[in-house]
């Protein structure tokens, strides 16, 4: 058995000596300074770890759909109203899941949130909280289902694997009814663990392997290294407490059901019969297959652009669902949103809410509870503005309207910043 800080005891020691201030001073100040998302990534990214940042920022393989997903968006025009009779701020209330929140947007249910930030995902509570807006659990998360249910009365969503153990399956399932959750995901398009090279090169795994090079990374980030060093180390709360999270892939790879179909989603809905969504969906037929299964949610999804490597833009294939499944069918998209605007073009061409995963976990990992909740800040105000400049005062109107609003132009390659803009002039939204 290898021997680590963890194991040594050192958090009960350390956890005595209040340096995480001082250590975190300068990247608190950095956070201050922020203006928006690409702000926060640089943030992120001067603070964490290189193998845990790399885990948040990568894709799979080439990284082609991460691109893509981004871009995406730019080839999208807003093509504006005048003279609309609004003024700020706006009504951007709607309903998630049945539920009423706040914004149409929220933190995506995302695993491990503690190895970017000890808050982990109390710090994503916290600001759903505060923003009144929907709460979504990773079953593969880092504090329990208690505890969240603890930090937010809002709205909250589980989400689910498709696990071999069909006794975990129920066992978390009853533990997120008794913790308040008022919707489960199924997450369909992680059957397969995605080859993400970012993490293979830094040999990355939780906890760290100590090696001379993660050893050096860590000297490089001592905010980040003083704040996993002095508290407990993570375990998969929300399956089993006793359970440490020695290497997500090997894991997830153990307990994943690559050959879970459509008969056994019908067990599972049997089993929650409550709001459930399909998380993972990038085709029409499938959607409408969904429907038909009992799914009363489509979450138009391709993890992050984090497995099948050219699997499409999502903001691409929604219209599409849309049309398919009519207006009646909940549909949540996530990926690339980077942006207001980008939340604002989703809700326009079919979505009814936005997940964000990215965006916000930058702002963990930047400054915990602070730096969510700032994510939260920076998108509600570009939303706000962008939808009162086209003219929509509410998310209904935007999506009665919006088919008429956004209009798709042909790409330039100067629509994508890349790693000179700033000395071109290019304006504050590098990536």
């Amino acid at each position: 058995m290898s021997i680590n800080p963890h194991k040594l005891g050192v958090h009960k020691f350390l956890k005595h000596i209040p340096l995480n201030a001082i250590f975190d001073a300068p990247s608190k100040a950095r956070l201050r300074k922020a203006v928006n998302i690409a702000d926060l990534r640089l943030c992120a990214k001067q603070r964490a770890h290189k193998m845990v940042f790399d885990y948040l920022d990568a894709g799979a393989d080439d990284e082609i759909s991460l691109r893509r997903g981004k871009d995406a968006y730019s080839e999208l025009e807003m093509h504006f109203h005048i003279l609309s009779g609004l003024k700020p701020p706006l009504d951007l209330s709607t309903k998630i899941f049945g539920q009423d929140v706040k914004l149409p947007f929220f933190g995506c249910p995302t695993a491990g949130n503690r190895m970017f930030h000890h808050e982990g995902e109390t710090a994503a509570a916290k600001a759903a909280q505060h923003h009144g807006t929907l709460y979504g659990l990773s079953s593969l998360a880092t504090t329990g289902i208690t505890e969240i249910g603890k930090l937010t009365d809002g709205p909250k969503v589980f989400q689910l694997y498709v696990w071999k153990d069909r006794e975990l399956v129920k066992d978390v399932l009853a533990k997120a009814k008794e913790g308040g959750f008022n919707a489960m995901a199924l997450t369909v398009d992680f059957t397969w663990y995605g080859n993400r090279e970012r993490d293979i090169r830094n040999d990355f795994s939780i906890p760290p392997k100590y090696s001379l090079s993660q050893i050096a990374e860590a000297i490089r980030k001592p905010a980040w290294t003083y704040d996993f060093l002095s508290h407990e180390p993570y375990t998969y709360a929300c399956i089993n407490s006793d359970v440490p999270a020695d290497s997500l892939a090997a894991f997830v790879n153990s307990q994943l059901s690559p050959e879970f179909g459509w008969k056994d989603a019908e067990w599972l809905l049997g089993e929650w019969n409550m709001p459930s969504a399909v998380k993972g969906v990038c085709r029409p037929d499938d959607a409408i297959k969904a429907v038909e299964t009992g799914f009363s949610t489509i979450w138009v999804s391709n993890h992050g652009a984090r497995q099948l490597e050219t699997s499409p833009a999502t903001i691409d294939v929604l219209p599409s669902i849309r049309e398919a499944v009519g207006p009646d069918v909940e549909i949540i998209l996530d990926g690339g949103v980077q942006r207001g605007t980008d939340i604002c073009k989703a809700l326009a061409l079919g979505a009814d809410s936005v997940g964000v995963g990215k965006p916000y976990l930058y702002g963990l990992a930047a400054g915990g509870t602070e730096g969510v909740i700032k994510a939260y800040d920076i998108l509600k105000v570009e939303l706000d503005r962008a939808m009162g400049l086209l003219g929509a005062g509410t998310v209904d109107d935007l999506k009665k309207r919006g088919p008429g609003l956004i209009k798709r132009r042909h790409a330039s390659a100067r629509d994508y910043p890349d790693r000179n803009a700033y000395e071109r002039g290019y304006g504050g939204g590098v990536i």
